[in-house]
């Protein structure tokens, strides 16, 4: 009998602790209302071809002609501006062996996007094109200056009129929007634990896939990659946390659609055209 007390004392012991690690914070119906049961154009309505490229001013537009939602990343330049790219660096887009945060803007501007016409934009000038004609979430990528890309990130946000939330990997940027932006909703990023790589120890890994960071941000909700979602992921929603998922993908790329919406409170998708509405 006192081994049984033991291991349930044990269990109720392990199970208050994730509550605590992994505990949302708390967020009006209107801050959420503008982000819940839509779906949200990852980087923006680009094409499989590149013909519209991802995080590109044109994508944007195409989004916002659609009604969708949405979904565009942020970097900081060496001279303090903010641009839309998801990449750290210009390989893939630009087909340029340099690293954003070692350019000026200028630089960056000499270079288009996936041999279109497209210019990597500037946040000013994309929350200028899409004027609150659709909800737009954030995503602040982990940087060598992310303490500066977050308070830029959200000066330049601030007089803005649209609906926009702010998300981001990086823990510790969630807890400085909580502290910073306390009125903005928030989400932490995450996906499994197979998908991180060796940046972070083991031990902070797990941590991550499994969210239990959220004690140092109370996210208001959880991103998380389309699949199997952990117990303690899925705890986040019983206490109240939104759930969006990425990046959703059709069928036939061997996409689950249906579940992704049907799991989960808002959809980011690419390279398929759902309604703009989940119910």
């Amino acid at each position: 009998m006192s081994l049984l007390i033991s291991i349930l004392v044990l269990l109720v012991a392990f199970l208050i602790t994730a509550i605590i690690l992994v505990a949302p914070g708390r967020a009006t119906e209107e801050m959420k209302a503008p982000f819940r049961n839509r779906y949200f154009a990852h980087r923006g309505l680009h094409t499989p071809d590149k013909s519209v490229p991802e995080n590109s001013l044109a994508a944007y537009e195409a989004a916002c002609r659609k009604g969708y939602g949405i979904e565009l990343d942020v970097r900081l330049t060496s001279d303090g501006r903010v641009v839309m790219m998801h990449d750290p660096d210009l390989k893939r887009m630009c087909g340029v062996d340099l690293a954003i945060e070692d350019c000026t803007y200028e630089e960056l501007s000499q270079y288009t996007l996936a041999e279109t016409s497209e210019k990597i934009p500037l946040l000013k000038d994309a929350l200028k094109l899409i004027d609150g004609r659709v909800p737009i979430i954030v995503e602040i990528k982990p940087c060598n200056s992310s303490l500066s890309l977050s308070k830029k990130t959200m000066s330049i946000l601030a007089p803005y009129t649209g609906a926009y939330c702010v998300e981001s990997f990086d823990p510790t940027i969630v807890r400085w929007l909580k502290y910073n932006a306390p009125v903005v909703l928030r989400g932490q990023l995450a996906h499994r634990l197979k998908d991180y790589d060796n940046s972070l120890p083991w031990i902070g890994r797990l941590f991550a896939a499994n969210c239990l960071f959220g004690l140092l941000g109370r996210p208001h909700f959880i991103a998380y990659e389309t699949g199997h979602k952990p117990w303690t992921v899925k705890l986040t929603k019983l206490m109240g946390a939104m759930h969006v998922v990425w990046t959703s993908h059709p069928k036939e790329m061997g996409g689950t659609p249906e579940k992704d919406a049907r799991e989960n409170d808002s959809v980011i998708f690419e390279f398929y055209e759902p309604p703009i509405s989940i119910k």
